[in-house]
This record gives C-alpha cells, structure tokens and sequence, in this order.
C-alpha cells in the first residue's frame, strides 16, 4: 500500500502550522527591531513588517511543499512516522538557523547606525 498522498497531508498539515504560528510570533515581537531601523516611524514599520511576514510564509510554505517532490515511496506507517519526523525537523531546523542568522543580521545592523 502506497501512503504518500496521506504522508504529505499529515506533513503538509504540521509544517503549515508550525510556519503560521513561529510567523505570527515573530511578526508580534519583530516590530520593535523594524521600528528601530526606521527611526521611529511606526507606520512604516508595520507596513515593512507585514512585506517581511508575507515573504516568509512564502519562502518557507513553498520551500516545504517543493520538498515533497523528492520523498520515497512510503509503503509502511513505520516510514510514514519517519518521514513526517525528519521532513519536519529539516524544515524546523532550517526555520531556527534563518530566523537566527535574521537576528544576527539586524543586531549587527543596528549597532552600526547606532555607532555612526
């Protein structure tokens, strides 16, 4: 029995999730460095920070279903724990290390607006 179809809905289910919740999250508290960048102009701000949410979601949800394409057949519910496992601890890894580098970037950018 082939359980792709059901492996990528149950995949796709989780990881869309975990992309909505970690955006929303990082959309609420990221104004505070938006706001930092553009001096204070909060309008722009939030019209930065909603860009920055839009092309996140989009980088991310498509990158997750764009892995789909490479998956083995899963032919037991063994592999389809496995799979759904891994695929989603890529894609979460992946989630940390860019939402980390992102901070890095901005800290690093701030600290030279702020030393000039």
């Amino acid at each position: 029995m082939n359980f792709n179809i059901l492996t990528y809905v149950i995949f796709l289910l989780i990881i869309v999730y975990i992309i909505v919740v970690v955006g929303k999250i990082c959309y609420k508290n990221g104004n505070i460095y938006v706001l930092e960048l553009v001096h204070g102009d909060k309008e722009l701000c939030l019209r930065i920070n909603k860009i920055l949410l839009l092309g996140y979601y989009l980088v991310n949800i498509g990158y997750a279903a764009m892995t789909l394409l490479n998956w083995e057949t899963v032919i037991t519910f063994k592999r389809l724990i496995e799979t759904i496992a891994v695929k989603s601890a890529i894609i979460i890894s992946i989630l940390c290390i860019l939402h980390y580098l992102n901070i890095f970037i901005l800290t690093k950018y701030i600290q030279k607006i702020i030393n000039d």
